[in-house]
């Protein structure tokens, strides 16, 4: 409007229209037109050139010249439903034109593309509204992503490394955390370094979808790893998931990993982590920190300090003792494994596969939602066992406990357990602790007075034999009965006389007879 009333006041004043294109910089044609359509408009003199004339006189100038369509644009008005219906099939509009080209339908590439712009809104993304900036110290944003490569060690061997940047969204301040692996236990990592690095806890987390954090991702109850869920329980955050693929839900750190991967770590050389993360935390203090945010047009560090530090939750005071969860099964020994270590059961369980949670001193066992054994932690290749786990006909000799066996023994009479005793009297006692499972064998067997009369007679003869005690039950004898006497062969009642013999016996003298 300034230049079509300028032009129009100059003319008014007698100015060439070639010395009014010079001064203002427009074309001679312009000012022909913008002049004709003045004269049209019945404006003759300066005082007629008002506001309200003058933006007629521009809604006039700028109205569309009207241009009328070929043959071609017919043809794709005639072609409109089966166009539309494949491009919404996600068919790619030069396919659409090969497939118009089989019906024997042709038509030019560029008028397609025209058509498909102008008529059925094709390559036109949905307009964005900008969601509102939370409150200070609610909102804290981290992204993942590869940003640096390690220099070679000793053996030539380079190391990629991943990041977690964390952004708070107000203030837009920023920490960086690299790291080898993106875990669980590293994520928990990176977000104590965070508390510490803020001096506090923001009240809300948002993450993408990595699986360290979301073990399943859906827009409306994602399911949280249940080990990170514990720890933002603990540390008394929330955790809210952005939607798969939807980078417009965390837009302010979605460019965060380029930032850090050009800006922080870009011609550095890093031999460890140690170093890169040194590295990080002095560039997010003194470079990114320092340096006016484009969008809030204040430096990040100065408006967290200001607005956000005060009000974040307390950091915490002592390391977080991050758990192992796992679903051992119990096998037919009555153990389970967690983490290398065993942990005995008690016998219903066995063949089950119960959940298991192991922290820095216990691990704990759950049926579904019911605890059922909890141990002190072992380390690896270590064994905690409760003898009330085992059946109690079983656990002496599991356990090797021979003063079990000698208290069984002297149940069944003093006898018995003074020959029990007698059995384990050994250096090893525990390499004869089978000889006292037959000896109870034979008081169930047997019975209990029978047993102990037969012990009595083998202890005074200091015999310790199981077996042979066993083969006296049988036969019902005793060793100490007294031998009876010897037996005396009396004369046969068949010997005959020297006569009835056809050979005479030879005399005493020696001469036959």
């Amino acid at each position: 409007m300034v230049e079509i009333k300028e032009t129009i006041r100059l003319w008014f004043g007698g100015v060439p229209k070639a010395r009014i294109a010079e001064q203002l910089g427009l074309d001679r044609k312009t000012v022909r037109r913008y002049i004709g359509a003045a004269a049209r408009n019945g404006l003759t003199s300066e005082a007629t050139l008002t506001d309200e004339r003058v933006l007629e006189l521009a809604v006039e100038l700028r109205a569309p010249v009207g241009r009328t369509h070929g043959d071609t644009w017919a043809r794709c008005v005639e072609q409109r439903a089966f166009i539309e219906r494949h491009l919404r099939g996600d068919v790619k509009l030069s396919k659409v034109r090969r497939l118009l080209l089989r019906q024997g339908v042709d038509v030019p590439y560029s008028t397609l593309h025209r058509f498909a712009v102008a008529e059925l809104d094709f390559g036109r993304s949905a307009p964005t509204m900008p969601v509102a900036d939370c409150g200070p110290g609610e909102e804290l944003q981290v992204d993942t992503g590869w940003v640096l490569w390690l220099e070679a060690d000793l053996l030539g061997k380079r190391r990629r490394t991943r990041a977690w940047i964390f952004t708070a969204v107000l203030s837009r301040h920023r920490f960086v955390w690299p790291c080898l692996r993106e875990t669980t236990e590293s994520a928990i990592e990176a977000c104590e370094a965070a508390w510490e690095f803020f001096g506090g806890v923001f009240k809300t987390l948002i993450p993408d979808n990595t699986k360290a954090i979301v073990q399943l991702a859906d827009p409306l109850q994602p399911l949280i790893n249940v080990i990170f869920l514990e720890y933002a329980q603990k540390r008394g955050f929330v955790v809210y998931t952005t939607r798969a693929r939807s980078p417009r839900d965390k837009a302010r750190v979605e460019r965060s990993v380029q930032t850090v991967r050009d800006d922080c770590f870009g011609g550095e050389r890093i031999y460890d982590l140690e170093q890169g993360r040194a590295h990080a935390r002095n560039w997010c203090l003194r470079e990114y920190g320092m340096r006016r945010h484009t969008r809030t047009q204040r430096l990040p560090l100065e408006c967290f300090d200001a607005e956000e530090k005060p009000v974040l939750l307390p950091a915490p005071t002592e390391p977080y003792d991050v758990p192992i969860w796992c679903d051992p099964k119990v096998a037919r020994d009555h153990f389970a494994q967690v983490a290398k270590a065993l942990y005995s059961l008690p016998t219903r369980f066995i063949g089950k596969t119960l959940r298991a949670r192991a922290d820095r001193s216990l691990v704990r066992f759950y049926d579904g939602h019911a605890l059922v054994k909890t141990h002190p932690r072992k380390p690896p290749g270590g064994r905690s066992t409760d003898t009330h786990d085992f059946p109690v006909e079983k656990t002496a000799y599991a356990m090797r406990d021979v003063a079990f066996l000698e208290r069984e023994a002297y149940q069944h009479g003093d006898t018995v357990g003074r020959f029990a005793k007698a059995l384990l009297d050994s250096p090893l006692p525990w390499t004869r602790m089978r000889r006292v499972y037959a000896l109870l064998g034979l008081a169930r067997r047997y019975g209990d007075a029978r047993l102990a009369e037969t012990c009595s007679v083998a202890l005074d003869a200091d015999m310790l034999d199981v077996d042979r005690l066993a083969r006296m039950l049988k036969l019902g004898a005793s060793p100490a009965t007294a031998p009876a006497e010897p037996r005396v062969i009396p004369l046969s009642r068949y010997l005959r006389p020297a006569t009835q013999y056809a050979l005479p016996f030879p005399s005493k003298t020696g001469e036959e007879k």
